[in-house]
């Protein structure tokens, strides 16, 4: 039986990589805090990253593959210094947030890298993640490291797809705003297919673990049909909606998925090795109808993550019908 160590285990992301494994009949150990549970079926080991003795309870044992998708330099560097030598195979789930160039349309897993994370330096996801994955690549041949991008699919903690899902179900036939897409796309990974290729693939070069491209009005209108949304959709100009303090891309009073408008290769990226790989890629249409059906049981009313409430969608829907005091 094949013995799987996931550094986490219990969240979103990482409790399905789990699923897949003990789906795949192996024996999965899960390290984590212990405030959320693993899959049934998996031994949790409670340990806290951060402390000195996080790995005590491991000491002595064997893994055939040891996962990992932190996003704390040092949480994965104590990792490999503790666990390494005793990993058949190490994956480390990192993010395409570890390159430098977002404009470069179609770029590889060769694209530049921000500099790596140093001890004490304040926070910053990307150069974590880099510094991380340096980290890893000191296992050589044992080593896979995976840069998923914008991971989505039914349970998603951060909100960004999902919102739009609750945007549209929300309205009604009422009217939603949307972000500029003339020009615009999207690219996704759905959760479990990142989860089947993490569980699975085998070690070689980084991999960018991501979708293909889409125009990102085409999968709005996906999602609004998916929703049966019925009303007007309002498009409002990149400008507009910087100068209202609606943020890009993530977080509070946000429009999910709209970049700044010269984050050309952010989602244009190459994922032709993660094909090659054996990775898969569902029809985001499979996707939506997830998201969709998740979004209505959860309550498109409920505190979120990312996007917009519906009273200040309503505020931002009246300022822009508003005339210009300065015309005419």
């Amino acid at each position: 039986m094949t013995d799987v160590l996931i550094l986490g285990g219990t969240g979103w992301l990482s409790g399905r990589i789990a699923q897949r494994g003990l789906d795949a009949g192996a024996r999965v150990t899960c390290l984590a805090r212990g405030e959320r549970r693993p899959p049934d079926g998996a031994e949790l080991v409670r340990a806290d990253r951060a402390a000195p003795e996080a790995y005590t309870a491991l000491a002595g044992r064997d893994w055939d593959h040891v996962i990992d998708v932190s996003s704390q330099a040092s949480h994965v560097i104590e990792a490999v210094e503790a666990l390494g030598d005793r990993a058949g195979r190490w994956t480390y789930v990192s993010s395409m947030s570890v390159y430098a160039d977002d404009e470069t349309i179609g770029a590889d897993e060769s694209a530049p890298r921000h500099p790596p994370a140093r001890r004490g330096d304040e926070y910053e996801y990307g150069a974590q993640k880099v510094a991380a994955e340096d980290a890893v690549a000191t296992l050589g041949e044992r080593a896979l490291i995976v840069r998923p991008g914008l991971i989505v699919g039914d349970g998603d903690p951060s909100d960004r797809f999902g919102y739009w899902a609750a945007a549209f179900l929300r309205a009604g036939d009422g009217p939603v705003l949307l972000p500029p897409i003339e020009g615009r796309t999207v690219q996704v990974i759905d959760v479990d297919d990142l989860a089947a290729y993490v569980a699975t693939a085998a070690p070689g070069a980084p991999v960018n673990a991501i979708g293909d491209v889409h125009p990102l009005g085409n999968v709005l209108d996906a999602v609004r049909d998916a929703a049966g949304h019925t009303g007007p959709v309002v498009v409002a100009p990149d400008d507009w909606l910087v100068a209202q303090g609606v943020a890009h891309w993530m977080g509070e009073r946000s429009l999910p998925l709209w970049l700044p408008p010269e984050m050309t290769g952010f989602m244009t990226r190459a994922n032709a090795a993660f094909r090659t790989a054996g990775g898969t890629i569902r029809p985001v249409a499979d996707t939506i109808t997830r998201v969709v059906a998740d979004e209505s049981a959860r309550g498109v009313d409920r505190p979120r993550r990312a996007g917009l409430t519906r009273a200040d969608e309503r505020k931002l829907l009246a300022a822009l019908d508003a005339p210009d005091p300065l015309d005419g």
